[in-house]
């Protein structure tokens, strides 16, 4: 298993790939494959067939998964794309961002 600097709940930007320049929230990290699933980004549609919790069936749209590499962290104070670095204070490590120096 890798470290990964995105967490789940953080705001990023895809910054390479078909949907480059979209912004939205991580819903959920693979770490294993080293993907992401944001929000209102990569939409994909996935055919579904009756069942007994949707009996209707039919096209569904929802997000497939984006490579780590491909996205990159919102600093909540700039609103631009920045590096993840960590602080080490006491016996609590933080992680930072890299262009204001700010917690994330």
């Amino acid at each position: 298993m890798t470290k990964l600097k995105i967490k789940t709940g953080d705001n990023v930007r895809v910054i390479a790939g078909d949907h480059k320049g979209s912004e939205g929230k991580v819903l959920r990290v693979f770490r294993d494959k080293n993907k992401a699933i944001v929000e209102g980004v990569n939409m994909v549609s996935k055919h579904v067939k009756p069942s007994a919790t949707n009996p209707q069936g039919g096209i569904v749209k929802k997000e497939a998964a984006i490579h780590i590499s491909n996205i990159s962290l919102i600093d909540p104070k700039t609103k631009e794309v920045t590096k993840v670095g960590y602080k080490v204070e006491g016996d609590k490590k933080e992680r930072v961002s890299k262009k204001s120096n700010q917690a994330l």
